[in-house]
């Protein structure tokens, strides 16, 4: 199949747009023979007038070959092997093109054993991939990615935008299609059926219609992926401006209830709770859009603090502190999220913080007021009080109350936090002369006291 070449004049792609060392990367690698090209997701938003928020490179370089090419070069990744370049202020990937794996790459036994440092070709007894690091040509590595959308590239030789698939033509019909069998390539790697569903929800797309049904009957394999894995994507999900449609689409999916499966059960338990969680959600996409942003435990308290609260409520019913309830439901809560994706303990904890913070901001009137206005997580409990007192009429008047204590008391520096941007100057410590000049000037001192004192006879 012949690619779909777009010379220079007709593509909006300018290297002017391109990060200075993604561009150094790629004039030193063709300077040295090799093919270089920027793809993937990088290349389709550019084509799209939008800013990528990194640039990944494609080269028909080896590993090794990029690790000797370049000395800020560190190879990573046992899946696929990749390697980093560590720049100042970045790191640009560079991937080797890769195709995807026949039966002569599988006949040898040494590349299908688990755990040995370099395995080419690995698959689960469901399908899914496990490593992947059969190298190839452009096409080759384009035809295996994902989506059509993200199979360009741009080719610094001649700054011209390459197409293997039909990923201009579905770019311009906001189109989200899988290269491939759907079924297969959601099964070789159910993370994809997030991406899907991230790119919809980020660029306003549509996702074809058969990638659609596959998703839906595919969703309860989501639980496959290594929790650690599932953690880096929910944070590309909820926290980079488009949570409340990512939010929408996952629960049509059945993938919300795929990855949370308590959180489907509390929503489905009473009208109006997905609503309400995903006016929480946009709230956290506000945050985003105004540049403050919002921290991972913050989110997790939009999205599982009501749900943990009910709990303990519960709990508290049944004569159980409140305080006491709250940390147990979320001990619980972290124990079941745990098992599809790894959320970090001291997230963990400080979602507590908030929670159990939150409903001490609501005993009126408060005590000790300053005290709390100071521990650290004062800032995100107020922000999902806030959250709250826009859904239940209840918190409004603490959280007016609180608003207005600050306007009166500002938030002070906590203790052990400088207010002065200039940096103190560190106290200079004494250095110890050496122990042969100790054993000298004790020496000479000695002979002087000596000399004090036959001068003193």
């Amino acid at each position: 199949m012949e690619p779909h070449v777009v010379p220079r004049k007709q593509h909006r792609v300018s290297r002017k747009q391109v990060s200075p060392n993604a561009l150094r990367t790629l004039y030193r690698l063709h300077s040295r023979g090799f093919i270089a090209y920027l793809v993937g997701g990088c290349v389709r938003d550019l084509l799209l007038g939008r800013t990528p928020k990194d640039f990944d490179i494609g080269t028909n370089a080896t590993p090794g070959q990029i690790k000797r090419l370049f000395r800020n070069c560190r190879l990573v990744g046992r899946r696929f092997r990749l390697a980093h370049l560590h720049f100042q202020d970045e790191i640009v990937e560079v991937s080797t093109f890769r195709r995807a794996a026949d039966p002569s790459d599988i006949t040898d036994n040494q590349e299908v054993i688990p755990g040995r440092r370099h395995v080419r070709h690995l698959k689960d007894e469901h399908g899914m991939v496990l490593a992947d690091n059969i190298f190839g040509d452009p096409e080759e590595d384009a035809l295996r990615r994902d989506f059509t959308i993200n199979a360009l590239a741009y080719n610094i030789a001649d700054s011209s935008v390459v197409d293997y698939s039909t990923g201009l033509a579905d770019l311009k019909a906001r189109l989200i299609r899988s290269i491939g069998d759907p079924r297969i390539r959601f099964t070789e790697d159910p993370v994809r059926m997030l991406r899907a569903v991230r790119f919809a929800a980020s660029h306003d797309f549509e996702i074809e219609s058969q990638a659609w049904k596959c998703i839906c009957e595919l969703s309860s394999t989501i639980s496959r992926v290594s929790p650690s894995r599932l953690y880096e994507e929910i944070q590309k999900l909820f926290l980079l401006g488009f949570a409340a449609p990512t939010f929408v689409l996952l629960e049509k999916a059945g993938l919300l209830a795929s990855l949370f499966p308590d959180l489907g059960n509390w929503i489905q338990a009473v009208s109006g709770r997905f609503e309400f969680l995903k006016a929480n959600l946009a709230r956290i996409d506000e945050l985003f859009r105004s540049g403050t942003g919002a921290t991972p435990a913050l989110l997790f308290a939009a999205l599982f603090g009501p749900g943990i609260e009910d709990a303990a409520l519960t709990r508290h019913r049944e004569g159980i502190p409140r305080h006491q309830a709250l940390e147990e439901m979320c001990a619980v809560f972290m124990d079941e999220t745990i098992k599809n994706a790894q959320i970090p303990g001291r997230i963990g904890a400080r979602l507590g913080a908030i929670i159990s913070l939150k409903t001490s901001l609501c005993k009126m009137p408060a005590k000790r007021p300053i005290l709390i206005s100071a521990r650290p997580e004062f800032a995100e409990a107020l922000t999902y009080l806030n959250f709250a007192a826009q859904a239940q009429s209840e918190y409004r008047v603490p959280l007016e109350w609180w608003e207005a204590f600050l306007l009166e008391n500002p938030p002070v520096a906590s203790a052990g936090e400088s207010t002065d941007e200039t940096p103190k100057k560190k106290r200079r410590r004494r250095r110890r002369r050496p122990r042969r000049a100790r054993e000298t000037a004790a020496m000479t001192q000695g002979d002087t006291i000596q000399e004090e004192g036959n001068h003193g006879r």
